[in-house]
């Protein structure tokens, strides 16, 4: 910013130099040497003529290869000012004072030039459109000093001076305004900005609409950022205006276009961090569509997007079996208990072999389970193990998990495993039965031994 404002400047006071000199040089041709008590009528008189000429060419060299003497300007400038200074009439004043701010700005001495630039409207008959300009420069350096209050007074004097609007002017406002955090103050002043450039037929860019979606974000004016940030795609394309859509209906609980506007960034290819990935595939789940969910966070994994650890392993483990996609939830789920230092994982890749009816594969897992530990419900683990075991006809094993599970204090789960254990008893015995049954019929109708 500070270099912007110092080329801007640079350019009105060599600008108002330039026509300084020209008036100077017909109003020399004219006129010879005339009394000190004549030269008031706002024009150069030959010494400051002669003064600023050679100033001027010390500061900028008509040899591009001459470097600017600007310690030996400097000293020429504090000279014609000692010097000359009160005996100037006001037009000699103000080209004076131009000349140090120019080299003030040259410096980068912003401190400085804002001194001299304060002095230059001390002058009684200055000029309108010097006034102006310096009126608007001083808005601008007080700016790049981050005086807020100053620059926004200047600023203001100037359109009270100006007949007409400027687009720097009320963009330097609205600046100004939202650093002091006057956010309303700075939203219209912004708009005013936005349409002077484009009426004038020039194009705005996206930092210009940026700047005003995060006044509207600012002040929750969601529904103008919404419209904003569609014209923003429609003109611009950028991966941040899409996030930002998502980001703005999730504020207006707007979930099905937020999942939409996500969707349709993933489509176009821009989404490449892991939050976004795993936020989309388990948001469709909530559109009723899982498995697409599940191929999301499958890709995030294969790009290495998504780490592969634990709790997103187990993520996209969970997705393919909202999707009843039993079988493919295996692998996934095998790798999660692998990685899980407890035994949660192991329980859920249990639960998938036992509703695929696996169950020496749930056995085993929901053994290992038990093993690692630290389960979120060691319980709902030990009769789930028991009904694997059940289903195997191991009714020890099954009847040894019922039991431990029945040494809970929740009385909900001693009830629960009191009757399955009473379940395995009987299973048991309707097995012993049938098997004695079988027995007994082998026994009947084995046959006669031959007859000699």
């Amino acid at each position: 910013m500070y270099f912007l404002v110092k080329n801007i400047l640079e350019r009105h006071i060599l600008v108002f130099f330039g026509c300084v000199l020209l008036s100077s040089v017909i109003i020399a041709g004219e006129e010879q040497r005339k009394p000190p008590e004549a030269r008031t009528s706002g024009t150069l008189g030959p010494q400051v003529m002669r003064a600023v000429s050679e100033i001027q060419e010390m500061m900028s060299p008509e040899d591009e290869d001459d470097e600017p003497d600007l310690a030996g300007a400097k000293e020429a400038l504090d000279e014609l000012y000692e010097r000359r200074y009160e005996r100037m009439n006001d037009f000699e004043k103000s080209t004076v004072l131009s000349f140090f701010t120019n080299y003030y700005l040259t410096i980068e001495d912003y401190a400085g030039a804002l001194g001299i630039f304060e002095e230059i409207l001390t002058i009684e008959t200055l000029r309108e459109d010097t006034r102006l300009r310096t009126l608007r420069s001083l808005g601008q350096l007080y700016a790049a000093e981050e005086n807020w209050n100053d620059s926004i007074r200047y600023y203001q004097e100037w359109r009270d001076l100006s007949l007409e609007e400027d687009d720097l002017v009320f963009r330097g406002l609205s600046y100004a305004y939202y650093q002091l955090e006057q956010y309303p103050e700075a939203l219209p002043l912004w708009l005013s900005y936005m349409d002077i450039v484009l009426t004038e037929g020039e194009e705005l860019g996206r930092d210009d609409y940026a700047y005003l979606n995060g006044l509207y974000f600012t002040l929750e004016d969601f529904e103008s950022a919404l419209d904003l940030t569609k014209t923003m795609i429609v003109k611009f394309d950028n991966p941040t205006d899409w996030q930002n859509l998502s980001a703005i209906y999730a504020t207006l609980e707007d979930e099905p276009r937020r999942v939409q506007s996500l969707n349709l960034y993933y489509l176009k290819g821009l989404m490449d961090d892991e939050t976004r990935f795993l936020n989309l595939g388990q948001s469709m789940a909530g559109l009723e569509a899982p498995y697409s969910g599940a191929k999301i966070i499958a890709e995030g994994i294969e790009r290495e997007i998504i780490e592969s650890n634990v709790d997103n392993v187990t993520t996209f483990a969970q997705m393919l079996l909202i999707s009843n996609e039993v079988e493919e939830a295996v692998e996934p789920a095998q790798k999660a208990a692998e990685l899980d230092e407890t035994g949660n994982s192991y329980d859920t890749l249990g639960y998938i072999h036992y509703v695929m009816n696996n169950y020496e594969l749930a056995s085993e897992a929901f053994n290992n389970a038990l093993e690692k530990g630290e389960l979120s419900d060691r319980n709902d683990t030990l009769l789930f193990l028991a009904r694997s075991e059940l289903a195997l006809q191991n009714f020890d094993s099954a009847l040894e998990a019922a039991n431990e599970a029945g040494e809970s204090t929740d009385e909900r789960v001693i009830k629960s495993a009191r009757d399955f254990a009473r379940l395995i008893e009987g299973r048991r015995s309707f097995y012993t039965t049938i098997a004695q049954r079988k027995a007994d019929a082998i026994d009947f109708y084995r046959g006669y031994p031959p007859l000699d």
